[in-house]
């Protein structure tokens, strides 16, 4: 056993995980700008890497933080309309972002008029006070609340109620399958029959085991499951809550793990985007899968190879399969996990020290709620899954040909009816990272189960000193 060194490295690893996890789920982003020192000047030393849309000399100005590069050609497409207006778009690395806006609307700073966020800072940028009451006039955001899913809305309410933020895209959990694979082992592809072979953890285990009679890998990486795992809160009336749906993910994970029913890589890493695309070298648990170094050498002197059957991945992992798997187009099926979770999503809100609030709120009415532009967006994105039920409802039937025609709107928006945002809390990125930095602990044997969660209660006690924290 490594002791306490080892776990800071494999919380460094799992936190970087969780930065590339954010870029994949809001897009490319940007360079990180050097550490603002707050006010209007942090606003300004931005501008170099910002890039505008519309005019020079337009009469408008609209400013823009995000770590979406979405943003961008939302901003394009907005100025085709809206010639009088130019939008400087800034886009800011996931590790940076949060600092950023707090620097600079805690001094007050006029700029950005529109701030980004993702369910991870939503609930702090709220309490902050970064976000205007979209409740009030002359917004009455309120009007529009029936036509979002539901838990969109929720999460960009405040503990009151009052609407601070929407977003434009749902993103629940699925598990994306190979329909060639499942037709080899099962006889069938179709989405329901498939999803029966994940509807719970048990019978993923069962599934790992027919995958590898077969010669085939279920997951390239057991962090596939981390997705699944936020269906119930961590934080319970004070309380650390270690469901029994966070213990079976650990308990699979580690099944998966030591049954030799994974390819031993690490989510994110070159290898597990190659296992989208076909074959890769087939290595042994000996191999330190989080370094990749040592993953590359294993390949290269592995006798076999294999497959991998699924990847569990929020909605906009259609687009991830999509850009990373040319060579299987059309053989990719979408069916249910083990349970409803979500995980990502680009929320807009407007600075309350912003000179241009009707303009923020024209912008983002024009991405959330405008269904020409939410059209414009499906088709511009190829798959990317807008949070507007009309807009949902109207392109429900369409059939996606890089998944084998499947009806994904019509999937992912019944995925999400099911979703609770009651289950989220504030600490859940934390709180999250430490468990899975557990789970890795266990699977590279520095620590055994006990050890793993005690550590974790430990870590937890350390980071939140006012959470109850009962061990059994």
């Amino acid at each position: 056993m490594k002791g306490k060194n080892t776990m800071r490295k494999l919380l460094a690893a799992v936190l970087a995980g969780t930065m590339i996890f954010s870029m994949a789920a809001c897009g490319d982003t940007g360079e990180a700008p050097a550490a603002d020192d707050g006010g209007d000047a942090a606003a300004e030393s931005s501008t170099d890497d910002a890039q505008v849309s519309g005019k020079a000399d337009a009469s408008q100005k609209l400013v823009i933080w995000t770590m979406a590069a979405d943003m961008q050609q939302f901003a394009d497409k907005y100025v085709e309309s809206h010639p009088d207006v130019a939008i400087e778009v800034v886009v800011t690395a996931p590790a940076d972002y949060p600092t950023k806006v707090q620097n600079a609307l805690r001094s007050g700073a006029k700029d950005p008029d529109v701030v980004c966020a993702e369910p991870q800072s939503i609930q702090t940028f709220i309490e902050a006070g970064f976000f205007e009451d979209l409740n009030q006039e002359p917004y009455n955001a309120q009007q529009y609340a029936e036509n979002f899913v539901d838990y969109v809305w929720a999460a960009g309410q405040d503990s009151e109620g009052n609407q601070r933020c929407i977003s434009y895209q749902i993103t629940p959990s699925a598990i994306f399958y190979r329909r060639d694979i499942a037709e080899d082992v099962y006889g069938t592809s179709d989405p329901e029959v498939i999803g029966e072979k994940f509807a719970t953890y048990d019978s993923i285990l069962t599934t790992g085991q027919e995958m590898k009679e077969k010669g085939y890998r279920i997951f390239a990486s057991t962090g596939e499951l981390g997705f699944f795992a936020g269906n119930e809160p961590w934080i319970v009336d004070g309380t650390l809550n270690l469901s029994q749906s966070r213990m079976d993910q650990m308990n699979t994970a580690i099944e998966l793990y030591t049954q030799d029913l994974t390819c031993y890589v690490d989510t994110w890493s070159t290898t597990w985007y190659q296992a989208m695309n076909g074959p890769i070298p087939l290595v042994g648990d000996e191999v330190d899968m989080w370094d990749q170094e040592a993953v590359d050498a294993a390949a290269a002197a592995a006798e076999g190879e294999t497959e991998v059957f699924a990847f569990g991945l929020p909605s906009w992992g259609v687009l991830t399969l999509r850009d990373n798997a040319p060579d299987n187009s059309g053989k990719w099926g979408v069916c249910q996990g083990p349970t409803y979770t979500f995980s990502g999503g680009t929320f807009l809100g407007i600075n309350p020290n912003s000179e241009d609030k009707d303009l923020a709120w024209d912008f983002i009415t024009f991405c959330t709620t405008n269904e020409e532009t939410l059209d414009w967006w499906i088709e511009t994105s190829e798959g990317d899954v807008v949070s507007w039920i009309p807009s949902i409802e109207k392109h429900r039937d369409d059939e996606n040909e890089y998944y084998g025609g499947q009806k994904l709107y019509e999937l992912f928006l019944g995925l999400a009816e099911h979703i609770d945002y009651s289950n989220v809390t504030p600490m859940d990125t934390e709180c999250n990272d430490l468990w899975n930095a557990a789970i890795g602990s266990i699977q590279r044997g520095e620590m055994t189960q006990e050890e793993a969660i005690s550590n974790f209660y430990d870590q937890i006690e350390s980071t939140y000193p006012d959470i109850t924290v009962n061990r059994e």
